[in-house]
């Protein structure tokens, strides 16, 4: 299979105030912001998948500007992911101060990182953090192929930390086995050690041996800091995937990334240790016992299922597998659900020192 990326287009990119559609959060320290493209610019602020923009804003007088990943599958309104880093002028700004209806200076999409929506065939993605932010892009616009299949390897440091968790569910839920994803942990335990540590070169060799076949691979998209990259590039090639179907994109030079500290929260009162089964993945958290069990579970996921959280839809059922809660109230599980040890989280307290609740049951 050939892939026929579009020749850059000879327009000199530009800028043009656009309209904050939306602020979404995706993580403590996320959000994807989405920006609203005027009909007679929908031309200019057409993109590949794995394209970017340039933010534009004046601080004092002097001008600054950033680079973002755009986040969406071509034909999606622009979006752009945009993860906070320590005394960052512009992602503290997005992150925080900007809101729906505000005016910002948006130059229109440029980049090489980019995938041909119509290209088929098997392609694999290894991302870390903020790194999945044009790989989701492409990897959204590749399986809307129906002859095309994408295996993700994902790393971030912890569950909490994982930057459009629900979208990449929402994926696989959508495309079955045409799509497949990985999340390897650097700082949380997981049930397979594999999964378990940092995306480096051994790590990345163990996954390709393990999970993903190379033989027959068509392209490989890599975007992430710059240690994780050359490790991932040296083990494809170890492997014997062709340079020339390898593309990555920076997004860090120094490794690990920066991270943003906040001061752990000062527990106070009771607290339990809650560990959270979802999707097949476990995470575990020290919590306060006057919270409830859907309110701690929110901490420690993003995708955990909820809707009315007043006991009576029963969108957050788990079922109980380890130590005991107190229910305040239920409207919504019948006597069977109780007798097979099932609650509601929304109104639910540890009670115990130790709880594991699985709402994949």
């Amino acid at each position: 299979m050939t892939l026929t990326t579009p020749a850059p287009s000879p327009t000199r990119a530009r800028f043009h105030a656009l309209e904050v559609a939306g602020v979404e959060r995706l993580t403590e320290d996320a959000v994807a912001v989405t920006f609203a493209v005027p009909a007679d610019l929908a031309d200019a602020y057409a993109f590949d998948a794995g394209q970017s923009v340039t933010v534009r804003r004046f601080v004092d007088g002097v001008e600054e500007r950033r680079d973002y990943s755009i986040c969406a599958r071509v034909g999606a309104p622009l979006r752009i992911g945009v993860r906070e880093i320590p005394d960052g002028l512009f992602s503290a700004w997005l992150g925080h101060d900007v809101r729906p209806g505000d005016m910002v200076e948006v130059q229109t999409p440029t980049g090489r990182f980019r995938a041909d929506p119509d290209a088929d065939g098997r392609h694999l993605c290894i991302a870390a953090g903020s790194g999945i932010t044009p790989v989701l892009s492409i990897a959204a616009t590749l399986l809307a192929n129906p002859s095309a299949s994408v295996t993700l390897l994902y790393g971030n440091r912890t569950t909490a930390s994982v930057m459009f968790a629900e979208e990449l569910a929402d994926l696989k839920d959508a495309y079955g086995p045409r799509f497949e994803i990985v999340h390897v942990l650097s700082r949380e335990p997981r049930d397979v050690e594999l999964f378990s540590g940092r995306l480096d070169a051994d790590r990345v060799r163990r996954l390709l041996g393990a999970l993903v076949p190379v033989g027959d691979l068509d392209h490989v998209w890599l975007c992430g800091p710059y240690g994780m990259i050359t490790d991932a590039r040296e083990a494809l090639r170890d492997r014997g995937v062709a340079v020339e179907r390898i593309h990555s994109e920076l997004f860090y030079v120094d490794e690990p990334p920066p991270e943003l500290h906040r001061p752990d929260p000062v527990l106070e009162g009771e607290t339990s240790t809650v560990t959270v089964v979802l999707d097949g993945r476990r995470t575990t958290a020290t919590v306060p016992r006057a919270r409830t069990v859907l309110e701690s579970a929110q901490t420690m996921r993003t995708d955990v299922p909820f809707a009315c959280k007043g006991g009576v839809c029963g969108t957050c059922r788990a079922r109980v597998c380890g130590g005991e809660v107190d229910m305040r109230r239920n409207y919504a599980l019948d006597d069977d659900e109780l007798a097979a040890g099932f609650v509601l989280t929304c109104q639910s307290h540890p009670v115990g020192d130790e709880l594991t609740v699985d709402f994949d049951a």
